[in-house]
C-alpha cells in the first residue's frame, strides 16, 4: 500500500482546455490515450459513505466497481482516506461478466455493513505526467441514480483536473506548477447530491 497526495481542481470546459495547454507548454506529457470510464458506486441503505465523505470523517471509504472503454473486465476498487493519507486497493472480479451481474454482486464492508449499488458515474479521462506528478483531466461527466426509478442521466457542466503526487511531495512544489485553487470534488458525492 502506498499513500499519495491528491489535489483536485474544478473548471468549466473552456477553462480546462486552457489549463491543459499551459501545462503542455511547461513540459506536461501524454501518458496514454483517453479512456471512457464507468463506475458503479456502492453504499449502505443509510448512504453512510456519502455522509462520511461530505463531513470529512477519517477513516472513510468509497467502494466501486469500474470498467474501462466498455470492456467487459470489471474491477472492484476501494478508495481509503485515513489520517496517514489516501490509497486505493484494486481487485479483479471474475464473477461479473456483464452489467446485470453488478446488481447481484454481494458486497459487505466491516465498517459500513451490507452494500448495494447506488450511483453510476461515466466520464472521459485523459492521462498526463509532469515530472513525478500524474495529472488527469475528466470531462463529459454524467450521473445516473440507482436509488430512484428514473434512469435519466444528469450531465455535469464542470470538468475536473486531478493531480496525484507521492506523499512526501512538498505542497509548494505543486503550487508552483499549478497556480489554481484546489476544490473538494467527489464524483460520488456530487452525483448523489444532484439527485
Amino acid at each position: 500500500m502506498s499513500f499519495r497526495k491528491e489535489k483536485k481542481y474544478i473548471f468549466n470546459y473552456d477553462d480546462i482546455l486552457k489549463v491543459k495547454d499551459s501545462l503542455l507548454k511547461v513540459g506536461m506529457q501524454k501518458l496514454y490515450p483517453p479512456r471512457s470510464i464507468k463506475s458503479y458506486y456502492f453504499d449502505n441503505y443509510q448512504l453512510s459513505m456519502h455522509q462520511d465523505s461530505e463531513e470529512g470523517v477519517l477513516p472513510r471509504k468509497k467502494i466501486r466497481i469500474r470498467c474501462y472503454d466498455s470492456l467487459l473486465k470489471f474491477k472492484e476498487e476501494t478508495k481509503i482516506s485515513s489520517l496517514e493519507g489516501r490509497f486505493k486497493i484494486n481487485k479483479s472480479i471474475k464473477k461479473i461478466r456483464c452489467e446485470k451481474d453488478i446488481f447481484e454482486y454481494d458486497l459487505y464492508d466491516q465498517l459500513y455493513g451490507k452494500l448495494r449499488p447506488t450511483l453510476i458515474v461515466k466520464y472521459t479521462r485523459s492521462y498526463f505526467k509532469l515530472n513525478f506528478l500524474r495529472i488527469t483531466f475528466d470531462k463529459n461527466i454524467s450521473y445516473v441514480s440507482l436509488k430512484s426509478n428514473s434512469k435519466v442521466a444528469f450531465k455535469d457542466p464542470k470538468c475536473v483536473m486531478e493531480v496525484k503526487a507521492p506523499i512526501n511531495c512538498p505542497e509548494d512544489y505543486i503550487e508552483n506548477i499549478i497556480h489554481y485553487s484546489t476544490s473538494r470534488f467527489s464524483k460520488y458525492c456530487r452525483g448523489i447530491n444532484f439527485f
